[in-house]
């Protein structure tokens, strides 16, 4: 065997079945709901696989999970059959699964109800438990595994000599633990020994989040996290594993975790494919130079879907959620009622129509406000340059707001310390800082993690405050 090897990684398929829908309010509002590209995720997904198909440099690909929407069968006998399609072509697929792929029983809380969507309402349809998921894939992974852990449906393959991958599942009882249960680690543990033994490098890959790519996802949704996150830190660092794969959160983050003793990993995480800028990693390691390489790649094209001379980014934006809103407020600036319909299965619409008179006016007023305006209120205008003060009265903040929006997902924000974005926007963020602070208003106060500040959260999304590059990393193993 080699000392090479590369491979693909796609995470967050969520694909659907086109037997499981027709067009209609249900399906539209489901889509809308979950914001992302569900009605074209067979197309999304084959546009992906005609480029690794077409690679016969690499022969591995990895898939970490919610690789169906709403774990049905129709969605998993599909997917299942492009995993066959790899492999028929010569490629090795791994895959685990997540709390998308599978419906909940006993204590099982993902909640997910298998169902066909009508044009007025849905039907159920068949679906795979939890526990029928490991026989499904076998074929995908544990077939080709050096171990297996059964319980938890996690395994270990070799991506070449000197290097190997810990594919860990899904496990725990869906939404409060997602992770491994103590037997599990202690399998995990004899695994990373068997290796550190062996003199090889280890990989992991998981589906939930080992770092949160946002300081305030762990803070608000800890529960979203992997099932003992804080325990896998200490164990990465004990036996020097550089690096997770990770997905779930839709986020392409790398991010970097350091312990007091200078030991350190990176949680690599991977936009989702279903998303309007969903891209794949592409990952290169070589244990004779001991370096892993990362990179990444997405698709101009949409294959068999009439865009409309569209790239594939511009067709799926107004699907996503940023894109959702981008286009509702220029609606909400001319049609009240327009905006509220377009709203639905987004935002609360009731509410809206109580507030329906100030629809239109609170929207034309956030289509003009300019950044010069923030300036003021904020403190910052007589710290600006001429040039900065020219480009505040030119800019609107809405601009600003969409870049950001658009760049949540795909990860490296727009506006470096150094823009008049960020001094503007991080000036207001301060003086509303210190109200929150002087005031004690709660109800903003219990968003901001311990030892933060608005501020941080703020600088968390104005640009790239993890390793400077979310798209791109060269480690050592």
């Amino acid at each position: 065997m080699s000392r090479k090897a590369s491979f693909y990684l796609l995470t967050d398929v969520h694909y659907v079945s086109p037997k499981n829908w027709v067009e209609g309010k249900p399906f539209t509002l489901r889509e809308r709901g979950d914001q992302i590209a569900l009605k074209a995720t067979p197309q999304i997904l084959d546009t992906f696989l005609e480029k690794i198909l077409a690679d016969d440099t690499t022969d591995t690909v990895v898939f970490t999970g919610d690789n169906v929407n709403n774990g049905d069968l129709n969605s998993h006998e599909e997917f299942r059959a492009r995993c066959g399609k790899l492999a028929a072509a010569g490629k090795k697929v791994y895959v685990i699964n997540a709390t998308h792929d599978y419906c909940g029983a006993g204590d099982d809380e993902n909640g997910f109800g298998a169902c066909r969507y009508t044009e007025t309402g849905t039907e159920p349809i068949p679906f795979l438990r939890k526990a029928e998921l490991f026989d499904y894939y076998y074929d995908f992974g544990p077939k080709q595994a050096i171990s297996v852990h059964r319980e938890s449906r996690s395994y270990v393959v070799r991506l070449c000599d000197g290097v190997r991958l810990v594919m860990i599942d899904d496990n725990g009882n869906g939404r409060s633990h997602c992770g491994l249960f103590e037997d599990g680690v202690a399998w995990l543990k004899d695994e990373l020994e068997k290796a550190r033994a062996a003199g090889d490098a280890v990989l992991l890959a998981t589906h939930h989040p080992v770092l949160p790519p946002l300081d305030v996802y762990a803070h608000m949704a800890e529960f979203e996290m992997y099932g003992g996150y804080r325990e896998l830190w200490e164990i990465m660092c004990e036996y020097g594993v550089r690096a997770v794969f990770t997905g779930h959160t839709h986020m392409h983050s790398i991010r970097k975790y350091e312990d007091d003793q200078g030991r350190y990993f990176y949680d690599i995480a991977t936009i989702a494919l279903a998303n309007s800028a969903g891209m794949m990693r592409y990952v290169k390691v070589d244990a004779d130079e001991g370096v892993c390489d990362v990179s990444c790649v997405g698709i101009e094209t949409l294959n068999g879907v009439d865009t409309g001379g569209k790239t594939a980014y511009e067709y799926l934006y107004p699907i996503n959620f940023p894109g959702i809103f981008e286009r509702l407020l220029p609606l909400g600036a001319k049609d009240a009622d327009a905006f509220i319909e377009a709203a639905e299965g987004v935002l609360p619409v009731d509410k809206l129509k109580k507030f329906r008179f100030a629809i239109r006016p609170a929207c034309r007023k956030a289509m003009k406000l300019k950044l010069s305006a923030l300036a003021k209120l904020g403190g910052t205008w007589k710290t600006l340059t001429p040039e900065q003060r020219a480009e505040a009265k030119e800019k609107k903040v809405i601009d600003a707001a969409f870049k950001i929006l658009r760049s949540i997902y795909p990860g490296n924000g727009p506006f470096p310390p150094d823009t008049t974005e960020n001094i503007v926007l991080t000036g207001v963020v301060r003086k509303l800082d210190i109200i929150v602070r002087k005031r004690k208003i709660e109800a903003v106060q219990k968003l901001i993690p311990p030892g933060s500040s608005l501020v941080e959260m703020a600088q968390d999304v104005l640009y790239n405050t993890r390793t400077g590059d979310d798209d791109n990393l060269c480690f050592p193993l």
